[in-house]
């Protein structure tokens, strides 16, 4: 029988197949494929305590088919069957939000500007990432940013587009963390009309901080050192968060996969911001985002302790094989080697003592850091620092509704 955490990892690893009797579709969130693709999976929400656990399980990628799991529908429950074993797990599919299906007030449908990933509001800021528009052919090879902005969602978001969809999400979903995302977007370092996505973000921080409240995070592509004024500008305009797509610790993988990051900006620019942004926020409320499953895992964990020295938190993604992708016919991890490096994470976090899943957000992309306890054996500095993150999350209640507040 798999703890929670453990099939958690076997579905990102495996996939899901649905039965054809099961209404999952009709009742769940719709398949998006936004961004850069990685929610492009099913969502659900395994029974776990202390809390519960989301995830975005693949089911219609190719691995997918030949997966042990099904899920199937039993009235009004659903359940995850290991089809080896004939163990059953009952999970819940969460509905999708109704504002889903409506328009903004310019007429645009509020799915194709933003949407849920977990409990958290996701959004994609910008014309796509100018690393597909390259004819080098700059683009990370596990991305699909450059196939869905401007297709499957807007690829210019209005402010007040987003401000009325940030604020659906906060009404209607209890959606407290918006997460704003851009790519690359800095083609001339001597053309001061050139922007980096930092700058594409301000404005919509400003709106949401102003009129919807809520924690908000941003991720780009690392700026100069020079222009490390442009983070001091974001935390000014309401950010609480920022997020580095590191990638990978292994430098011939990193200049592999993602030939754009290694040619404009390097594998040290990522640790840099990291550091700046970390000593400007406090130890906890930034994230370094690799990518597990491609690189030897001993890189894969030397990776999450750079993150870690560098004061910020790790958050590692199980390598998913997306449709349309050049890397869309690599196999997908396997589970053991998976628990193994998140066994890793939650002993690094520990060791470090940074604070994890004090704010209630849900990220169902990835396995969050405080999900990992259960992959270690429990011993007394387990039980003082999970008692820790427990007194910090209690502590942080009446912060968490201040957050709530629109600044306006």
């Amino acid at each position: 029988m798999f703890k929670p955490v453990e099939l958690e990892i076997e579905l990102f690893c495996r996939g899901m197949r649905i039965d054809p009797s099961c209404h999952a579709g009709e009742i769940g969130r719709r398949i998006t494929r936004t961004r850069a693709g990685l929610g492009s999976g099913l969502e659900i929400v395994i029974p776990s305590r202390p809390k519960n656990i989301w995830a975005n399980v693949p089911v219609v990628e190719k691995f997918a088919a030949d997966s042990p799991f099904l899920l199937q529908q039993g009235d009004d429950r659903y359940g995850v069957v290991d089809t080896r074993t004939g163990l059953l797990y009952e999970v819940t599919i969460p509905a999708e939000p109704a504002w889903y299906s409506r328009m903004t007030s310019s007429d645009t449908p509020m799915s194709r500007i933003g949407v849920l990933q977990g409990n958290y509001l996701g959004i994609y800021v910008s014309a796509r990432c100018l690393y597909w528009s390259s004819k080098l052919n700059l683009a990370c090879k596990f991305c699909t940013t450059g196939k869905n902005v401007g297709t499957a969602e807007e690829s210019r978001k209005r402010v007040e587009d987003v401000i009325e969809v940030a604020r659906a999400a906060r009404d209607e979903s209890g959606a407290i963390f918006t997460h704003f995302n851009t790519g690359y977007h800095y083609e001339d370092q001597n053309d001061r009309e050139s922007m980096h996505g930092l700058r594409m973000c301000e404005p919509y921080v400003r709106a949401v901080r102003k009129y919807v409240g809520g924690f908000i995070g941003v991720q780009a592509v690392p700026v100069p050192r020079r222009n490390f004024n442009e983070y001091d500008a974001l935390i000014d305009a309401g950010t609480d968060h920022f997020s580095f797509c590191y990638e990978f610790e292994d430098p011939e993988t990193f200049a592999r996969l993602c030939p754009g990051k290694a040619q404009t900006v390097g594998q040290s620019a990522f640790f840099e911001a990291m550091e700046y942004t970390a000593k400007k926020l406090g130890r906890g409320r930034v994230s370094g985002e690799i990518i597990a499953g491609i690189e030897p895992i001993e890189a894969t964990k030397r990776g999450i302790d750079r993150i870690v020295n560098a004061g910020a938190f790790p958050t590692v993604c199980i390598f998913r094989p997306t449709i349309g992708s050049e890397m869309e016919n690599v196999p997908s991890p396997d589970p053991d080697a998976m628990r193994e490096v998140f066994a890793y994470l939650h002993e690094s976090c520990r060791r470090a003592g940074l604070p994890v899943g004090v704010l209630p957000i849900e990220v169902s992309l990835v396995v969050q850091p405080e999900e990992t306890a259960g992959l270690v054996e429990p011993s007394f500095a387990t039980k003082a620092y999970h008692l820790k993150n427990w007194t910090l999350r209690q502590l942080a209640r009446p912060y968490i509704a201040w957050k709530k507040i629109p600044a306006a």
